[in-house]
């Protein structure tokens, strides 16, 4: 259980605890604050454990296939968490969530015939984009151009969910022929 593994399982540990804290409302008017960095402390260990991995070596089938677990965990769960408060519509986050299915399948297939697909500048946009949105979701606030900001993202993040999906589809649709 190397560094990159052991951020890779305290994301997915940190998971309940942020849906614990945002449902709840335990910390009462601070409880979004909390979930907020609950939720970007677990998005920080996605980009440093495979940073970590990568540069010292540390790659294993542990991390492979935890870590891309672990993220759909986090965004999923956060995602879901805010169409229950009424912060996103339902229809969006089954786009976002079926667009991850999707990739996941066709990288299950590529990997049947021994080819790694890599995440293209799409996808790491489209991540970039959706953390942010959710952020801006958790931290709901109301104040000046905050909403319209946040509403922007929402759609910004639903754009490049669409977009990453049809390029790394049209990029990869070999995977799919039958030999």
């Amino acid at each position: 259980m190397n560094l990159p593994n052991k951020l890779t399982v305290l994301r997915i540990v940190l998971v309940p605890v942020f849906v614990a804290v945002i449902l709840s409302g335990c910390f009462g008017d601070n409880s979004r604050w909390v979930a907020l960095a609950i939720f970007i402390i677990a998005s920080l260990t996605d980009l440093l454990d495979g940073k970590i991995a990568r540069k010292y070596n540390l790659v294993t089938n542990f991390g492979k296939f935890m870590d891309p677990l672990a993220d759909k965990m986090l965004v999923c769960s956060a995602l879901i968490c805010l169409v229950e408060l009424n912060r996103i519509s339902s229809w969006m986050v089954i786009i976002i969530v079926v667009r991850d299915f999707v990739i996941s399948g066709f990288r299950l297939v590529a990997a049947e015939s021994g080819r790694v697909i890599a995440a293209n500048y799409w996808g790491k946009f489209k991540t970039a984009s959706q953390m942010i949105m959710i952020c801006l979701l958790i931290a709901d606030i109301r104040v000046g151009f905050l909403p319209l900001i946040t509403e922007a993202f929402k759609w910004i993040a639903l754009f490049l969910t669409v977009i990453s999906l049809v390029v790394y589809i049209a990029d990869n649709k070999d995977v799919m022929k039958e030999e």
